[in-house]
């Protein structure tokens, strides 16, 4: 095992097997991002999401996309340009991978890529212990999705994060008002009828307990973008307060518990949740 992964891997408290795979997920996420960082990636694009939150602002659940937006439009932008130097930088690191792109709808903004591996292989790379691989099937498959934003909304601002494992390297990221911004236009405006997102729930809660501020005017945009506020008036804080009422009225609390539970460590955390829970809640959120 390369000498960097082995330190990677000792932050973890691996004793199960999906503790050892969502460790692999998170290693990998890191490594990809250096090597997105070497093909200078970031001089066109910043970090944003539940991945950017996780590793470089400490979220305590695990994430698995990695999404991207670019600073300025540009509906030729592609990741497949990335895939060599993504694959080669993991490579560089014992593990292997295959990167696949995806053909973008043509209204689509956005522009997605897979990097694949084998979970067995890779884990064995990683010396988990033996009795751990037991029921994992040999050919099943760990995959990272890769998503860029190349029309995003504007009013977004960013900044420089570091990383220092597997090696130094620095990341572009949108500012914390702007990914509670983005987050929010998740919460209000996902358009899955039957599926209930409760990590988005779960980050709203990360977000209001470290008092991040939330920013409207991004927020508004990104709304206005995806045609979910269509008034000739700017989006008020007021606003904002219906509209998460009306989110909440709709949330199946059961179900939201139940599809972030396998992200996070401790479940009891969810016990809490309740309506009343997130209407204190949305009195506490700071806007900018």
């Amino acid at each position: 095992m390369h000498e960097a992964i082995r330190t990677m891997l000792a932050r973890y408290q691996c004793n199960t097997q999906d503790d050892y795979i969502n460790a692999l997920r998170e290693i990998l996420q890191e490594i990809a991002l250096l090597g997105l960082w070497r093909g200078k990636f970031f001089e066109h694009a910043a970090f944003y999401g539940g991945t950017a939150l996780r590793i470089l602002h400490g979220l305590d659940r695990y994430s698995e996309d990695l999404d991207f937006s670019l600073i300025q439009p540009n509906d030729q932008f592609s990741l497949g340009a990335y895939g060599d130097a993504l694959c080669k930088e993991i490579r560089s690191f014992g593990f292997q991978v295959e990167f696949e792109t995806r053909r973008k709808p043509r209204r689509s903004a956005i522009d997605s890529a897979f990097l694949k591996t084998n979970t067995w292989q890779q884990s064995i790379v990683m010396g988990v212990p033996k009795n751990l691989l037991s029921g994992l099937h040999p050919s099943k498959k760990l995959k990272i999705r890769l998503e860029i934003d190349t029309c995003p909304p504007g009013g977004f601002e960013t900044e420089t994060k570091y990383v220092l494992l597997p090696i130094p390297f620095s990341v572009r990221v949108y500012r914390l008002p702007d990914l509670f911004a983005g987050k929010m236009h998740a919460i209000l405006c996902r358009k899955w009828k039957n599926r209930v997102k409760g990590r988005d729930w779960y980050d709203l809660v990360w977000y209001v307990a470290r008092d991040s501020q939330l920013h409207l005017g991004h927020l508004e945009n990104r709304m206005r973008q995806s045609g979910d506020y269509t008034e000739i008036g700017p989006l008020t804080s007021e606003d904002l307060k219906a509209l998460l009422g009306q989110a909440l009225d709709r949330l199946n609390l059961e179900q939201a518990r139940q599809e972030v539970a396998s992200y996070i460590k401790d479940p009891r955390s969810l016990d809490v949740w309740s309506k009343n829970f997130f209407r204190g809640l949305f009195e506490r959120i700071e806007l900018v």
